[in-house]
């Protein structure tokens, strides 16, 4: 919602502030077409490559704090619109389920707005669960039922 590419830049930018996290590499940004809940307008997506020694549980925290300072509020729409969202897709080759977090991400495999902006970083990267590269689980997936356009939109580091 609101200025949905600044808002993406800015929260990855407010990931690295404190130094914790360091940015190796972002994707391009995607407009994409929503999944789940289809009415509403296209969401702004990418991937980052990061680097951090912080342990997944506090990262996801910090992630959740720059959520918060964006505007983003809890409640509201299951996949509806929001302020900001970031996810931890992998960590790593770890595999982990708790209440708060599981990595990979449960649904990252079923999304090709996930899946593109990782192949553009590494399409060599390996699903620890699936045991698949992330090309070969993009190129699964229908391109008409989850179509995404490539944005110019520039957020340098």
């Amino acid at each position: 919602m609101g200025a949905r590419f600044e808002n993406c830049c800015n929260g990855l930018k407010a990931l690295c502030a404190d130094g914790s996290v360091r940015m190796a590499a972002v994707s391009p940004f995607y407009e994409t077409a929503p999944v789940d809940f289809q009415e509403q307008a296209w969401f702004v997506n990418a991937a980052a490559k990061i680097h951090t020694a912080l342990a997944p549980a506090d990262l996801f925290r910090k992630m959740q704090s720059v959520q918060t300072a964006a505007g983003r509020t809890s409640g509201g729409r299951r996949f509806g619109p929001r302020v900001l969202d970031l996810d931890i897709i992998f960590y790593e080759d770890r595999v982990m389920r708790t209440p708060e977090l599981t990595i990979p991400h449960e649904r990252m495999h079923k999304r090709r707005f996930v899946l593109q902006p990782i192949c553009d970083i590494d399409p060599t990267v390996l699903h620890p669960v699936l045991g698949q590269e992330v090309k070969a689980l993009l190129n699964r997936l229908n391109k008409e039922e989850q179509p995404i356009r490539t944005c110019s939109f520039d957020c340098s580091f």
